[in-house]
């Protein structure tokens, strides 16, 4: 049996395959990020404190693997339980400074996004979202990450559950680990 290659994924750019040119707008993403955040849920108004770790991996090809858990916070801090997680692939778009983003959630939710990279700021808008039979119907999404000056990675992500009404969802502030 031929022995099955270990994956080539990083977070770190100075090791693994250089970066492909094509991700040279979503470069300072790469890397494996935690933090806070608080949210709220948009059909009840609901606020919640969560912990998240994201990462923006590569392998050298022209993607880059997005990965993200969370989890419920207590008012203590501590670890509630397990929350949203989704995977996905940050691709160039079909002109400079533009991107594309696939996202499948494990709470059955598919959304795939376009988006904008400006100086330390991407901003994305889903353009088709798919939901299985068992999933909570999302109408769209938007979202913006952001470097601060202080090098964290800052996000707010609005939802709407019925067409063009987005309401705040979450905001987070990471640092990379």
């Amino acid at each position: 049996m031929t022995a099955v290659p270990e994956p080539a994924d990083t977070t770190d750019l100075r090791s693994g395959p250089p970066l492909h040119d094509g991700l040279l707008d979503v470069l300072p993403l790469v890397g494996a990020w935690a933090g806070e955040g608080t949210g709220s849920t948009p059909a009840t108004g609901a606020e919640f404190r969560y912990a998240q770790r994201l990462s923006f991996s590569h392998d050298g090809r022209p993607f880059l693997t997005y990965d993200s858990r969370s989890w419920l916070l207590n008012p203590d801090g501590s670890v509630l339980r397990p929350a949203f997680r989704e995977t996905g692939f940050l691709r160039p778009g079909a002109a400079e400074d533009r991107f594309e983003l696939a996202l499948v959630s494990a709470a059955g939710i598919i959304e795939i996004f376009t988006g904008v990279a400006g100086d330390r700021r991407w901003e994305l808008a889903s353009t088709a979202v798919g939901f299985t039979p068992t999933a909570k119907p999302v109408a769209g999404e938007r979202r913006l990450y952001a470097l601060t000056a202080d090098n964290e990675l800052t996000y707010v992500a609005e939802l709407a559950l019925q067409p063009g009404q987005f309401q705040p969802h979450l905001n987070a502030r990471l640092t990379r680990q």
